[in-house]
């Protein structure tokens, strides 16, 4: 069996410089049984394969695959945990409006599997080996399951990291008086639908990623210019939205209604005298390698 470093592609946080061997070879073996089990799954289908033969392939007990990968899902299906961390540090810096801050993270990620592709022998072979992932992760019932629950928590993780963001803002402004409007909670509709549009960037990437690929496009400089302009022709539909009005509406209180513009499909936000086209989300993102 043909092992393939599929963690090589995903983001990678700088590796801490005291490192101890304990903490080298942890890393080292979540790596390797990751990476085992994606080409054994690529290879004989995600339900034919038992953890105990991961373990078998590594050499090590079954415990010890669950120590560090919970569920069977987690092992080629890593890549929540960063995500969130990097949309909760991203929302956090007021620097940079929300759509800013998720395409910088969005690029980072694209940046990072398209130069491991120019980095194999074979990028065809390579990216021919993706489109099976994306093909095995959603004719698979368990994974689609596992990557919605994913989805839900980066949703909700985006939604706190707003709310505190609009907490911020308000402050700034000076509307922290006693009895002044309240910042809009992490479950209200204005951050809820901000959120699950935000993280249905990630859908427009991932699904354009699997267009591009099945059209042909290996080359890495292409399929990284083509991926790009479908992700920003998507975020500029969300910019004038999200950025101009969810650290006011959303810090503020406000409610947002609509005018006569509703029976055109443009949404008001009250007060502000302007419309924006309302938006589709895709709250769900699809699936690719961690």
């Amino acid at each position: 069996m043909t092992t393939v470093d599929w963690s090589a592609w995903r983001r990678q946080e700088p590796a801490p410089g005291a490192e101890g061997l304990r903490e080298r070879k942890k890393r080292l073996l979540r790596q390797r049984l990751s990476d085992t089990a994606t080409e054994m799954f690529l290879e004989r289908g995600f339900d034919a394969v038992r953890v105990s033969e991961i373990a078998r392939a590594c050499d090590v007990s079954e415990k010890t695959v669950f120590n560090h990968f919970p569920t069977k899902e987690s092992l080629i299906l890593d890549r929540g945990e960063a995500t969130s961390a990097a949309l909760r540090a991203g929302l956090a810096e007021t620097d940079r409006s929300p759509v800013e801050a998720t395409l910088e993270i969005l690029a980072e990620e694209l940046r990072t599997l398209t130069s491991w592709l120019a980095a194999q022998d074979d990028p065809r072979d390579a990216a021919a080996r993706l489109g099976r992932f994306g093909a095995l992760t959603r004719s698979t019932p368990s994974l689609r399951a596992y990557h919605l629950d994913m989805t839900e928590r980066l949703v909700a993780v985006a939604a706190e990291a707003l709310a505190r963001r609009g907490e911020g803002a308000r402050t700034e402004d000076g509307d922290d008086r006693p009895g002044g409007p309240p910042p809009g909670p992490a479950g209200g509709p204005e951050v809820q639908i901000a959120a699950i549009a935000l993280v249905g960037l990630w859908s427009v990437q991932y699904r354009s990623l699997a267009r591009h690929l099945a059209e042909g496009t290996c080359a890495p400089d292409r399929l990284h210019e083509a991926v790009t302009a479908d992700v920003r022709r998507a975020a500029a539909l969300l910019a004038g939205g999200i950025d101009t009005d969810i650290d006011t509406s959303v810090a503020c209180g406000t409610d947002t209604g609509t005018t006569s513009g509703s029976e055109t499909g443009l949404a008001t936000p009250a007060g502000t005298g302007r419309t924006s086209p309302r938006t589709p989300v895709h709250p769900t993102v699809q699936n690719m390698p961690r």
